[in-house]
C-alpha cells in the first residue's frame, strides 16, 4: 500500500473518532441505522397492597364482656392462663377479652351440632371444633384473650360467634377492635392507676362518659368476685349497637345502644400475681 493512501485512510479514521467525541452516542443512529436504540425504562409502579375493608365487620345489638384478668384469676388460679401471669404481661394492665355476645340473651349455638353444643355445656372445649384464624389475627387473640390457653375461643364462637352472622374472622377482629379502644382510652388508664385500691361503678361509668360521651357509662354493667374477704372488679360487660368496623366509632355505638344495671357498687382493682 502507498504510503499517501495509508495517510489518506488514517485521517479518515480521525475524522470519525472525532466525530463521536462531538455528538455523542447519538451519532450511531445516524452512522448505522440498523442498530435501535436502547428500549425505554418502563414507568416505576408500585405493587398494590393488600385492600383495607371499609365496611362493616359486624352488625347488630351485642354485649362486650371484657375481663380484668388479675381479679379473674385470683378465682380460677387453676387455669393454665393463669398459671404463669406476671408483671409484663399484657393483661397484667390491660383489658382482656372473654366476648362479644350477640343479643338479646339466649341468642346461641346458631348451627351447632347437638353434640358440639353438649360439649360446649360440660366445659369440654377442648373437644370443641378449632377456630381457623390467619397467623397474625391468631397471635393478636391469644395476647387479648389468655383464655385461649383453656380453648375458651372455641367455646366462644361455639356459642356466641355463631349467630354473630359473620366467620370467625370477622368475628374475632371486631371483637378485638373494640377491645382495642377501650384499652386505649381512659378507663383503662383509671383501672392502672387504681391497682390495690376500691372503685367505685359510679367512677366506673363516668370515665366511660368521659372517654366516649355523655350517657355512655349508663351502658356498662360492674360485675364483681369475691376472693376471700376482699371483694374485687372482675369484668365489665357493655351494651354495643350498630356497624362495628375494624377501627369502631365506639361512641356511637355506646350511644344507640340500651341502658343496662349498674352492677356490683364497688370493688378492689387487683394486682397482678395471686394475693
Amino acid at each position: 500500500m502507498k504510503l499517501g493512501t495509508i495517510s489518506s485512510a488514517l485521517t479518515l479514521v480521525l475524522l470519525a473518532g472525532a466525530a463521536l467525541l462531538a455528538f455523542g452516542p447519538e451519532i450511531w443512529q445516524q452512522v448505522d441505522p440498523a442498530v435501535s436504540p436502547p428500549p425505554a425504562a418502563p414507568d416505576i409502579q408500585t405493587v398494590p397492597t393488600a385492600a383495607v375493608a371499609t365496611g362493616p365487620l359486624l352488625s347488630g345489638t351485642f354485649t362486650l364482656a371484657i375481663s380484668w384478668q388479675p381479679a379473674f384469676c385470683e378465682q380460677q388460679s387453676l387455669k393454665p392462663e393463669c398459671q404463669g401471669q406476671k408483671l409484663g404481661d399484657f393483661s397484667a394492665d390491660h383489658f382482656a377479652l372473654h366476648g362479644l355476645w350477640p343479643e338479646p340473651q339466649g341468642t346461641e349455638y346458631c348451627g351447632v351440632s347437638n353434640a358440639d353444643e353438649q360439649a360446649d355445656n360440660r366445659g369440654d372445649w377442648r373437644n370443641l371444633p378449632r377456630v381457623r384464624l390467619p397467623a397474625a389475627l391468631r397471635a393478636r387473640l391469644e395476647e387479648a384473650m389468655p383464655g385461649t390457653l383453656s380453648y375458651l375461643d372455641r367455646h366462644e364462637w361455639t356459642k356466641h360467634g355463631t349467630c354473630s352472622g359473620a366467620e370467625p374472622e370477622a368475628y374475632f377482629q371486631a371483637a378485638i377492635a373494640l377491645l382495642d379502644e377501650i384499652n386505649a382510652s381512659a378507663v383503662r388508664n383509671l383501672f392502672v392507676a387504681s391497682v390495690g385500691k376500691s372503685l367505685t361503678a359510679d367512677t366506673v361509668r363516668t370515665a366511660f362518659d368521659q372517654a366516649f360521651g355523655a350517657g355512655s357509662g349508663a351502658r356498662v354493667t360492674v360485675e364483681c368476685g369475691d376472693d376471700a374477704n376482699r371483694h374485687l372488679i372482675n369484668e365489665l360487660r357493655i351494651s354495643i349497637k350498630g356497624e362495628i368496623g375494624s377501627q369502631p366509632d365506639l361512641a356511637a355505638l355506646l350511644r344507640d345502644a340500651a341502658s343496662r344495671q349498674r352492677g356490683c357498687p364497688a370493688g378492689i382493682i387487683d394486682p397482678v400475681g395471686l394475693q
